[in-house]
């Protein structure tokens, strides 16, 4: 079924809004590297990569019904953050607006009938349960880590363990 109209549309703007969060994800570990913290940046740097593999997905599948993407604006964070919590407070409302982004897709494919549209969706809202969901539980440990630069350095530590490669 060749994708058309409004969702093609659509979809367009969603794969302009992953290389968007690519690039914020960038940011933010350039950001992080600046306040050397190595771990953390690794972390948002692998977030960025994962954001590409997001708009390689919709690219795919546009391509697959016959719908060749153009791609829009691509605009990055137009601040640096200072703090580790400034950062995954940046990057959970960066999730929640895509996680909106994605449920209003999948509201237009179900009420355009498309229906081979939705299986896409459907992983892309688990996958967006996952990335409010880390990054929430991120903040709540940054919280309680406070000024203490100790915890931070643990914690970057820890989120240096990820792996850069999506």
């Amino acid at each position: 079924m060749e994708l058309t109209g409004k969702l093609k549309e659509a979809f367009n703007a969603q794969v302009t809004m992953e290389l968007t969060a690519a690039a914020v994800y960038r940011q933010l570990s350039i950001d992080m590297e600046a306040l050397d913290l190595p771990g953390i940046a690794g972390w948002f740097k692998a977030q960025s990569a994962e954001e590409e593999v997001h708009a390689e997905k919709f690219i795919a599948h546009m391509l697959d019904r016959d719908a060749t993407p153009l791609l829009g604006t691509i605009k990055a964070q137009t601040k640096h953050v200072t703090t580790v919590l400034e950062a995954f407070e940046a990057s959970l409302a960066h999730e929640k607006k895509v996680s909106g982004a994605i449920r209003d897709l999948y509201r237009l494919a179900s009420s355009t009938d498309d229906i081979d549209a939705l299986p896409l969706l459907s992983w892309f809202i688990d996958e967006q349960i996952e990335e409010e969901s880390t990054v929430s539980a991120i903040i709540s440990r940054i919280k309680l880590i406070g000024n203490d630069g100790n915890g931070i350095l643990r914690l970057d530590e820890e989120l240096g363990g990820r792996s850069t490669q999506a």
